[in-house]
């Protein structure tokens, strides 16, 4: 354990700590949070368009939803296709603006050039209409690219002080738009002319080549080996008293987002769903509870008979129902708790190899809809994929697991909090008595 210790203090927690204070990686994070509501409403919007119902149901609800989705179809889609269906715009926007902040630059002017930049490479008009290819799931990793090379072009110019510079009795807004002027046409003049070279001798878009080259990537990540590894890596840091969860779900979220699309893709084309790890899978079958699968742990400590447990149940059960659990992983601790460190490591390892292979075999649903991450476990489980009641059912499955897989070390790290407990009671009587017998 104390070389567990120290690997966490010395080699883990600086390299966590360089990555969450890394622009780039904060930028991307806080990009896909910035564009997450419209993604959110855009998913919601997509299960009203597809029943969860088979067409031969008996159920009068399930005939009247599906006829009312068949007649509405368009105008039900239109919605998610001006969401979800356009996320990389969004995603494009964001990042380029949180870069932009971090550089002290004018950001809404800089997010609109990188926007332009974008519909320039990923969207060519044909016949007045933008084609709309790399605007969904498949053009992420270009908005990435495109969001961080808009920004960092737009400060190497303005560190080399090269532009248009106004008078100061210029207004703001029209020196901003000027000081664009310069990095629209560098943009021009040289990705631009790079899109059109690829798209002359290899017959794809820009869009294209870069989704190539992180194909590799975007296929391991769906794998349970990756699965497995980012769980891994999240409960180290938290652990360490670190947000793994930001810093892993920053670095996996472009990969949540293309495997989302896959799936509403086979969805709506009426194929099988290919993508299993998708946000909604981790929140509500890897983490129940929140980090560490900690929603098991909070009953046993509501039956406990160390005080400070029990009152940490208490405090801590409403919470954890809405998958946040900072009031147990500090108020127990389990933080750098040498007792709790192999449930609070281990359990969301085991929910998550259980959760794929039943999702790979189709016991369960795919993910086809994002869900708020606060949502209840088998609430949300159930919703993210369309409604499918198995998957609420594996949540409870997997909190019945959980609870056998904390109880041993709960027992453990209670018989000494209360041995703990008694001590203080007796020190306490002690100097009690001896106060009474002074007087």
């Amino acid at each position: 354990m104390n070389v567990l210790f120290q690997f966490l203090e010395n080699r883990l927690t600086p390299i966590a700590g360089k990555l969450a204070s890394q622009r780039h990686i904060g930028a991307i994070r806080d990009g896909f949070i910035g564009a997450m509501p419209f993604m959110i409403v855009g998913s919601f919007l997509l299960i009203f368009s597809f029943p969860p119902f088979s067409p031969d149901t008996t159920s009068v609800f399930g005939q009247a939803w599906l006829s009312l989705s068949k007649e509405y179809f368009d105008e039900l889609m239109l919605p998610f296709n001006m969401s979800m269906g356009i996320m990389s715009i969004y995603i494009v926007t964001c990042i380029a603006y949180n870069l932009a902040n971090s550089y002290k630059l004018d950001t809404l002017p800089t997010a609109m050039l990188s926007l332009m930049t974008f519909l320039l490479i990923a969207a060519p008009m044909k016949d007045g209409v933008l084609a709309s290819q790399y605007m969904g799931g498949t053009g992420i990793f270009t908005a990435i690219v495109v969001g961080i090379y808009v920004p960092e072009l737009t400060r190497f110019l303005k560190e080399k002080n090269i532009g248009i510079r106004l008078p100061e009795s210029v207004p703001d807004k029209i020196r901003q738009s000027f000081n664009l002027l310069v990095p629209a046409v560098v943009i021009i003049l040289t990705i631009y002319p790079l899109n059109l070279f690829i798209q002359a001798h290899f017959d794809m878009l820009l869009p294209g080549a870069i989704m190539a080259m992180f194909q590799p990537l975007v296929s391991a990540s769906d794998s349970l080996p990756a699965i497995l590894l980012a769980t891994l890596i999240a409960q180290l840091l938290w652990f360490a008293g670190i947000h793994g969860a930001s810093i892993v779900g920053g670095i996996m979220a472009p990969f949540y987002l293309y495997n989302l699309g896959l799936n509403q893709a086979a969805l709506e084309a009426g194929q099988p769903l290919p993508a299993i790890f998708i946000e909604p899978f981790w929140s509500f079958f890897v983490v129940i509870g929140g980090s560490g699968a900690t929603f098991a742990l909070v009953l046993l400590y509501l039956k406990s008979k160390s005080v400070h447990l029990k009152t940490i149940g208490r405090l801590g059960v409403i919470p954890a129902a809405f998958n946040i659990n900072e009031p147990v992983l500090f108020g127990s601790p389990l933080v750098m708790n040498p007792i709790m460190f192999i449930p609070f490591v281990g359990a969301p390892l085991v929910n998550a190899t259980i959760a794929y292979a039943l999702t790979k075999m189709d016991v369960v649903g795919h993910v086809v809809s994002l869900v708020p991450w606060t949502a209840p476990a088998p609430i949300g489980a159930a919703w993210g994929a369309g409604w499918q009641m198995n998957n609420a059912v594996l949540v409870v499955a997997l909190i019945a697991l959980d609870l056998v897989i904390y109880y041993p070390f709960f027992k453990i790290y209670e018989k000494q909090l209360i041995t703990q407990e008694q001590a203080e009671i007796e020190a306490h009587r002690t100097i009690s008595d001896a106060e009474t017998a002074n007087v």
